[in-house]
């Protein structure tokens, strides 16, 4: 499927206006310019179908600045050693930068994935999680579909400090994890604080993905890198420090599609075990397959006990499931919802558990 100029052009524009703004002023900036400059949006030409998106392009910028940090772009780079806001100058460079290298962006944007492994995820993801542990019984196999690098498939290994209004706090996992996550938790209105359990256990755990991330691979590492927003160096330190803790205990990733390969990949995780499908930011890039994502869940689910644990937009998971809830939908560019879903004789019992920020920053838990 290929993408037309126009269009790209708009999707730059959104990203600017929607997804970046207030976020990161480095590619809010950026985007804005290139939704109005047909020679660097027109890069994303070479795109596959849906990739053509500003997080593509300035992933591209991001991997390319890597290998060339003196370059005077690095400076508006933190990722690199910058340090300098944006200001009359950063657009230019980085215009004459990304077109000098236009076939090396070019090759890039063609062969290449948007791919992240935001770890703050874990934070949102865990209260659900949990939750479908204990129903569960307590343990639980893992399954994560666009795993990426498979770093959300960690989640029972690392330490939370939830931070609520008022001043408490809320903890869970291991008091010595290598990796610590933090996220502000806050109640709508008629909501009660979530329980959240110390420990989970899980017996085993894969993850699979159109082109999984191998963390071995240094070049692997450097593009997964590439694709967090380079104004915000410390994602790509928790990055680091993820993967440092995977290299101990590495689960399983398997090539496939989200679709096709599903039951294939649930079963490499046990085939009577209660299953837990994650999937956080995914079903976007499914387009009009998601819904035989969910025809997949449901025939599942008809083998084993199964849970789906989803952080996405609502109008790309959840509204199918729960239509009506006009208050769950994406109003500002970056609220998600965390949703748990379990199948009953392939009837869905589906519940909205949070509103969530889209990096596990912060999420609203919502009443039942």
């Amino acid at each position: 499927m290929t993408i037309g100029l126009d269009e790209i052009k708009s999707r730059l524009r959104k990203f600017a206006t929607v997804e970046a703004a207030g976020v990161s002023p480095l590619y809010e900036h950026l985007a804005a310019k290139a939704a109005e400059d047909d020679d660097v949006a027109g890069l994303l030409t070479d795109a596959r179908g849906g990739e053509a998106r500003g997080t593509l392009l300035l992933a591209t910028a991001h991997r390319l600045i890597q290998a060339d940090p003196i370059h005077p772009l690095s400076r508006y780079y933190p990722s690199v050693g910058g340090f300098d806001g944006v200001d009359s100058e950063t657009w230019p460079l980085f215009r004459s930068f990304l077109l000098e290298r236009a076939d090396r962006a070019r090759a890039i944007i063609s062969s290449r994935y948007t791919q992240t492994n935001e770890v703050r995820r874990a934070a949102l993801l865990y209260p659900a999680v949990t939750a479908a542990a204990k129903e569960a019984g307590g343990k639980i196999a893992l399954l994560e579909v666009g795993c990426s690098a498979g770093l959300l498939l960690g989640l029972d290994k690392y330490a939370y400090r939830y931070q609520c209004d008022g001043g408490e706090q809320l903890t869970a996992g291991p008091a010595k994890a290598a990796v610590g996550l933090h996220c502000a938790l806050d109640l709508a209105p008629g909501a009660v604080t979530p329980k959240v359990p110390k420990k989970l256990t899980v017996t085993a755990r894969a993850g699979l993905d159109r082109a999984p991330v191998d963390l071995t691979d240094e070049d692997e590492l450097a593009w997964l890198e590439a694709c967090v927003w380079a104004d915000q160096p410390d994602r790509i330190r928790l990055l680091r420090t993820a993967a440092a803790a995977q290299a101990k205990q590495r689960p399983e990733l398997i090539t496939g599609d989200a679709v096709d390969d599903l039951a294939s990949a649930a079963a490499t995780v046990g085939p009577d075990a209660p299953l837990v499908v994650l999937t956080s930011h995914v079903l976007a890039y499914l387009g009009e397959r998601r819904a035989e994502f969910l025809d997949a869940l449901r025939e599942l689910a008809a083998g084993r006990p199964l849970w789906w644990v989803s952080e996405e937009f609502y109008g790309a998971a959840l509204e199918p499931l729960l239509p009506g809830r006009a208050e769950l939908a994406d109003t500002n560019g970056g609220s998600a919802v965390l949703g748990l879903v379990r199948w009953e004789d392939g009837t869905p019992d589906v519940r909205a558990l949070a509103r969530t920020a889209p990096h596990g920053q912060r999420m609203t838990w919502l009443p039942v």
